[in-house]
């Protein structure tokens, strides 16, 4: 199956987070690594409680695309455990908080093939809100800009066109190859 997965972290060193990351994924049994995204400095969308949103660190971004023989509820099983070695903590608190939260890694299955899943275990594919997010967009129209959405039956390319997003989302300078170890 073709996938394609949204990486961000804002904590720690994020440029190694993500790196490790993908090193993971390579490690991973069923899983291949086809290629990645260049990775893009964004602004938070929200800040964490108690923090204004330019005082929370901004984020850095890519999109992985793998192939995998691994039901989805498997893969996203594998990604959380791969958040948590990674050294993300999930803050006790409302889901809405938890979400603006600061992270060392978040790792989202953005499209399984052309699949649409919603199962009560926190799974929805294609992702609910990647249409609506210039720091998955971008990323992915790097690697899959005619990709087509399997319920808004729209590319990629014209998902971002179309966007509404003015949250920052810039280049980050770093390697275009930075996946290749």
């Amino acid at each position: 199956m073709n996938v394609f997965l949204s990486l961000g972290s804002n904590l720690g060193d994020r440029f190694e987070l993500l790196r490790a990351a993908v090193r993971a994924l390579r490690r991973m049994h069923d899983v291949h690594v086809v290629t990645a995204s260049a990775i893009y400095e964004t602004e938070p969308w929200e800040s964490e409680p108690g923090l204004l949103r330019d005082e929370q660190r901004w984020y850095l971004n890519c999109v992985v695309q793998i192939e995998t023989s691994l039901p989805a509820e498997i893969l996203l099983e594998r990604l959380k455990r791969l958040e948590t070695d990674l050294g993300r903590s999930r803050a006790p608190g409302t889901p809405e908080a938890q979400r603006f939260a600061a992270r060392t890694l978040d790792a989202d299955i953005l499209f399984y093939g052309q699949r649409v899943i919603s199962a009560p275990d926190d799974l929805h594919i294609p992702h609910l809100l990647l249409h609506e997010r210039a720091f998955v967009l971008r990323p992915l129209a790097d690697v899959a800009p005619e990709l087509e959405h399997p319920t808004l039956y729209r590319t990629v390319r014209e998902l971002l066109e179309e966007l509404g997003d003015d949250h920052e989302v810039r280049p980050s300078g770093l390697p275009r190859r930075w996946f290749e170890d």
